[in-house]
């Protein structure tokens, strides 16, 4: 019946429930758990949690490093939770910002045994709603589901894995002339993900030769550099930096993808940005929020080119991990074209992480 709902559309309900607070329903075979997120979670809700059953709350290697957590599941560890341990205790595990005041959460149990693949579906969830990656799974007895409201969202952890692993289906949806003070023959496309994330936008200049590599520069967003003229990255002047460039040459695109923080979203991008007011570097504070250095998907960015017929590429990027995703997905890059923009004291250790520890050839 096609008012059935879709995988896709379960994991856009899942998302904005775990992101208010609301406990979701993985089923992995005949076993079913109930799932919440560690940064939403409330001292009801976790009663609740605990009176069904012993939770464990998930969190990634990185976290579990930071934490001296024993990862028995390789890239994410499970933490059992006792009946007398806080949501502030389990909001500690899961956020680092007050891990210099208070280094010691432990000790920790960390389990080894049973199936840590809807932990892992989980923790990935988490981070495609913008949230802290750690959560909370409890198993459900068939009398515990039974009980539930059957309104919950319930997904299958197999068929959630294959979802968020899957490439990103784009619609285009509209498109306007909009001059610009750096382009002034310059259109806007809006394209919107079939999986109700966040819209990405490709901005035309000039009249695009397809048949030769146009020049373009994938982008991504940057409220505070973009907006408000941060100088603590480059991302503003490299933005402008680009569409001069491209409007000089005559034509090109500028990809804007909504990928903030690297893919970690401005809420945990504030939060790395605390951390490096404690002395760690942009790589380091990731890690120590439970991200990779760099979540983005770059994928977004080749579909994009593909829908307006673009095959091949002068790559405007000082990243060469861009220059690999655009090939690795079927768009040829026949240059690289380096982006120089002028450094400042603020955000001159900035940019030295991204070469040491990110390869940006600057």
């Amino acid at each position: 019946m096609t008012l059935s709902l879709s995988m896709a559309e379960l994991v856009a309900r899942a998302r904005g429930d775990l992101r208010m607070g609301v406990p979701v329903i993985l089923r992995d075979g005949t076993t079913s758990y109930l799932m919440a997120a560690a940064e939403t979670l409330t001292t009801e809700r976790l009663a609740d949690l605990q009176s069904i059953g012993q939770p464990a709350v998930a969190i990634t290697r990185h976290r579990a490093d930071t934490l001296k957590a024993r990862a028995y599941d390789g890239d994410i560890a499970r933490i059992a939770v006792g009946s007398d341990m806080s949501v502030g205790w389990i909001r500690a595990l899961a956020d680092p910002a007050d891990d210099m005041n208070a280094p010691m959460k432990g000790p920790f149990q960390s389990l080894r045994q049973g199936n840590a693949d809807p932990h892992r579906a989980a923790i990935t969830l988490a981070k495609t709603a913008r949230l802290l990656p750690a959560v909370l799974l409890v198993e459900l007895s068939d009398a515990a589901l039974a009980a539930l409201d059957p309104d919950l969202t319930k997904m299958d952890v197999a068929q959630l894995g294959d979802m968020l692993d899957q490439d990103m289906h784009l619609n285009h949806v509209s498109s306007a002339k909009v001059p610009m003070a750096l382009a002034n023959a310059g259109r806007l496309h809006v394209f919107r993900p079939d999986d109700g994330g966040e819209e990405h936008y490709a901005i035309e200049i000039g009249r695009l030769d397809t048949s030769a590599p146009v020049l373009t520069r994938l982008h991504s967003a940057c409220f505070t550099g973009d907006i408000l003229g941060s100088l603590k990255c480059d991302c503003g002047p490299q933005l402008h930096t680009a569409l001069k460039e491209i409007n000089a040459n005559g034509s090109g695109i500028l990809l804007y993808l909504n990928q903030e923080g690297r893919g970690i979203g401005l809420a945990n991008k504030m939060r790395a940005y605390s951390l490096q007011d404690q002395g760690f570097d942009t790589v380091e504070a990731n890690h120590r929020l439970g991200f990779e250095d760099d979540e983005r998907d770059f994928r977004i960015g080749a579909q994009i080119l593909a829908q307006m017929n673009v095959n091949a590429v002068q790559l405007l990027t000082n990243n060469p991990a861009k220059v690999a995703m655009m090939q690795a997905n079927g768009i040829d890059v026949t240059d690289r074209v380096p982006l120089k923009v002028e450094t400042n004291a603020l955000n001159a250790d900035y940019l030295a992480t991204k070469a040491k520890k990110s390869g940006h050839l600057l």
